[in-house]
Formats: C-alpha cells, structure tokens, sequence
C-alpha cells in the first residue's frame, strides 16, 4: 500500500478510522479492502497503517489511498455496524460514514 493520500474532487486528503465499540465483526469492510482493514483476533475491524500494521489505539485513522477510495467508501456504506468513518484530514470533517454531513 503506498503513502499516497486519496484525494476528492477539492483535492483534500481522506483518512479513515472504525469506531469498534459499533463494529459487529461482519468483515465486509475487509472484503472490499483488505489493504485498509483486517479483522483482528478480537473479531473486530482495524484500519492498517501504511507500514500494513493493525492500528489499535481507540480512534486510529489511516490515509486512504487514491487507488482504494472506492473500495474504502462501499465499505462505509455496506458496513452493517455503521462504524467507518471517512473524514478530510485537514479539518476532521465527515464526507463517507454515519455522521457524514
């Protein structure tokens, strides 16, 4: 995966971060991108760093890469949980997920 930031139309970078206290452990997200998210032992969703290590910390977000914004928004969409969150990194605003404006 590279560093390579996904950018919108505007040209804002996205990242992305799952809320696991929502996460149902469906693995759907992992289906659609399986270079951005991985289920851990626990059964639950993680987003992966660009070094492709599991990102634990409690609001953990990763950059979506260009190639993936596709991929990473059906899975906001198709996420059973709601708990996938796309925001722009420079002001924290929601654009894909449950609280997307």
């Amino acid at each position: 995966m590279t560093v390579q930031q996904e950018t919108r139309s505007g040209g804002e970078a996205l990242e992305v971060w799952i809320d696991q206290d929502l996460c149902t452990g469906d693995g759907i997200c992992a289906q659609y991108a399986p270079e951005v998210f991985e289920l851990d032992i626990d059964g639950l969703a993680y987003v992966k760093g660009p070094d492709e290590e599991l990102l634990q910390a409690r609001g953990a977000a990763t950059p979506v890469p260009l190639p993936l914004l596709t991929d990473v928004v059906d899975s906001a969409k198709e996420c059973p949980g709601e708990c996938i969150h796309v925001r722009r990194v420079l002001d924290k605003v929601e654009v894909y997920g449950p609280d997307a404006e």
